[in-house]
């Protein structure tokens, strides 16, 4: 697969008739000297317009990973992101690795990623939006961080190996999860480890949910298994070790309405009568982190 070509081409996705304004405005934007800190809030001071600041964000709707503050404008976005780098954090250290992050959105986790120092860091995620919203908040940051309009499918083909790939919330879209996986293994070096997190049931047993439609009302889940289940998609792809790091239930607190995202949320995907259920009757979201190693051969 030439990748180089493929960069190219879709460069041009930023031209398309709903992306071109939005790329406009950020061309618009003053060059401003700001402070930038990375903490739950990602935080950006300067003398800014904060008027073109908040109108251009709001172009950029939905905002679904953040929060972020520029000025006197607080994206305040579905997912309360910090909830899940914190319950991470702990588990991870990126000093001096290569690093990539998969399904990586508007860039919120690879902002903070940055207090670890990593030696490379790169972003992969199709959607010209997420780029724009990332070109929006770097264009201030100014960090270094390499993002790519490619999906899981380019990551064995990239001119990198990585150290430490992390994919959050991307296995539950793919209608074959083990070739996902396999190709994040072949995205590590000779050794390496994958940060994976992903719905799963409750249960002993080895199996999977596979919804008949939907999965609190996102139509493009596939399967949710048990934690016993994964695991062995896991070893199938290749994967010496598998380790359960955290499990989470999605609450309202986590992710939630709020004036930076259009349509649904959370609230909406649940069952009125019984929050443990969707709206389908299956059960409500849990969320497994595991961590995934690729030993030398």
């Amino acid at each position: 697969m030439d990748i180089k070509s493929l960069r190219e081409e879709r460069k041009k996705w930023m031209t398309w008739k709903n992306i071109a304004p939005l790329r406009e405005a950020l061309e618009n934007l003053e060059d401003v000297q700001c402070e930038v800190s990375y903490d739950d809030v990602v935080k950006i001071s300067g003398e800014f317009d904060d008027k073109k600041i908040y109108d251009t964000a709001k172009l950029l709707m939905p905002w679904r990973k953040g929060p972020f503050l520029i000025g006197e404008t607080y994206i305040d976005s579905e997912w309360k992101s910090n909830i899940k780098y914190n319950l991470l954090r702990k588990h991870f250290d990126l000093k001096n690795k290569r690093v990539a992050d998969i399904g990586c959105n508007n860039g919120y986790y690879m902002f903070r990623m940055q207090e670890d120092e990593p030696k490379l860091l790169v972003g992969f995620d199709p959607s010209p939006l997420y780029k724009t919203q990332f070109d929006f908040i770097n264009h201030f940051a100014k960090s270094d961080i390499v993002y790519e309009l490619l999906g899981v499918e380019h990551l064995e083909f990239y001119e990198e190996k990585f150290d430490t790939i992390f994919c959050l919330g991307v296995l539950y879209h793919r209608s074959d999860p083990v070739a996902m996986l396999k190709s994040l293994y072949r995205g590590l070096d000779k050794e390496g480890e994958v940060i994976l997190d992903t719905f799963y049931i409750d249960g002993d047993e080895e199996m999977a949910l596979c919804p008949e439609s939907s999965y609190s009302k996102i139509p493009n889940i596939y399967f949710v298994p048990t934690i016993k289940a994964l695991e062995n998609w896991c070893k199938r792809a290749g994967f010496s070790a598998f380790e359960v790091l955290e499990t989470s239930k999605t609450d309202a607190d986590e992710q939630r309405k709020t004036e930076w995202i259009e349509g649904q949320s959370l609230e909406d995907f649940l069952d009125t009568n019984d929050s443990s259920k969707t709206v389908e009757g299956y059960p409500a979201p849990q969320r497994v982190y595991v961590r995934l190693i690729k030993d030398k051969k």
